[in-house]
């Protein structure tokens, strides 16, 4: 008897949502499944923003990974892309600084590379340390995360459901790409491989008249910044990894602790908005491998069920190049990268990616 569907991807964050548009244009018949709806509020990818840029210290990988992402991205919905151009600074001896600009400059990504003075002459809105050098990404920007889900799931033209129960479907493949829910689903193999974490965002009023602001990152201090998107106001973030977080359950509060946090960034670094009022706050998570590495691969005792999962606070922007990858697996027309693999998570944390 044939089944109903090639393919069943449950989870519509951005790797389900991708992973399904890419199987349907391979031809798959494929149904997309999540118990609470694309872009939801619980999701990691259902905040309002997110970052796409090519730096990525020595991980060649993801910078290839961000430069096909962007391709597909401003194809299927560009209008959710904001060209703000991407700012990372570091010390001038940081090897991750260094890494990137060979990186770059090998994978052929516009970029500018910024001495003290530069840097401050063009960007006098951030205070930055005297030595401090940055790389600027003119091409790179922010992704209007939520709205792009969505978007990429109609665009899609799969069948799509929302569903918290279950029933019989007959599918020859399943993808489960369920983000910080996949330990909870599968226990017994990726308890402390996959950790989600709490994690706050913040969202500061601007004067009508203030200048326009980068995206910057900064990985030495754990912080990065978007400007005032859509009206959502000046967003500031921590990437260093909080406690442990459920994603069903879990307290959406803020607390003061992560406000005082983020209030001292601005003071240090954008001291025009020391003062700025909170707007808007929001607590999400990132689920975190042992190094930071993407899980994409087989479960190890059902070969037609597969994997998703790990973006460890840098993988929305690579939504597209997963669904890409993932397919591929699935058709069984690329070989397989090591990297991704549950034979590379461990149950201690090291984390090498940012």
């Amino acid at each position: 008897m044939s089944t109903k569907y090639d393919v069943v991807v449950v989870g519509t964050g951005v790797f389900g949502a991708w992973t399904a548009f890419h199987l349907k244009r391979g031809g798959a018949r494929v149904l997309l499944m999540d118990q609470h709806g694309a872009g939801n509020s619980r999701a990691s990818s259902g905040g309002e923003t997110r970052i796409i840029r090519m730096a990525y210290g020595a991980d060649e990988i993801y910078t290839r990974g961000s430069m096909r992402s962007l391709e597909l991205w401003k194809e299927v919905c560009p209008s959710l892309f904001h060209n703000t151009g991407v700012l990372v600074t570091a010390a001038p001896t940081d090897p991750y600084m260094i890494a990137t600009r060979e990186v770059l400059s090998r994978c052929g990504v516009k970029y500018e590379s910024l001495k003290p003075a530069a840097l401050r002459k063009r960007f006098p809105q951030l205070t930055l340390d005297p030595a401090m050098v940055g790389v600027w990404e003119p091409d790179s920007g922010v992704l209007m995360a939520r709205r792009a889900v969505q978007a990429v799931v109609e665009a899609s033209g799969v069948d799509y459901e929302i569903r918290a129960g279950s029933k019989n479907i007959k599918a020859g493949s399943v993808v489960y790409a369920c983000g910080p829910w996949l330990p909870k689903l599968f226990p017994k193999i990726l308890r402390g491989r996959i950790r989600p974490t709490r994690q706050e965002v913040f969202f500061f009023g601007t004067p009508p008249a203030h200048p326009p602001m980068p995206t910057w990152l900064a990985w030495r201090e754990g912080a990065y910044s978007i400007p005032a998107l859509d009206g959502r106001g000046f967003k500031i973030a921590l990437d260093t990894h909080g406690p442990e977080f459920d994603p069903e359950t879990g307290s959406r509060e803020i607390t003061l602790a992560g406000l005082r946090r983020a209030r001292a960034v601005l003071r240090q670094r954008f001291p025009a908005l020391t003062n700025a009022p909170l707007i808007e706050s929001r607590v999400c998570q990132y689920e975190n491998t042992s190094n930071g590495d993407f899980l994409i691969d087989r479960h190890p005792d059902r070969k037609n069920v597969w994997l998703v999962g790990g973006g460890s606070g840098h993988g929305f922007k690579h939504g597209p190049f997963v669904g890409e990858y993932v397919a591929s697996q699935i058709a069984g027309t690329a070989p397989a990268e090591p990297r991704f693999s549950l034979a590379s998570k461990k149950t201690t944390y090291h984390r090498n990616v940012y």
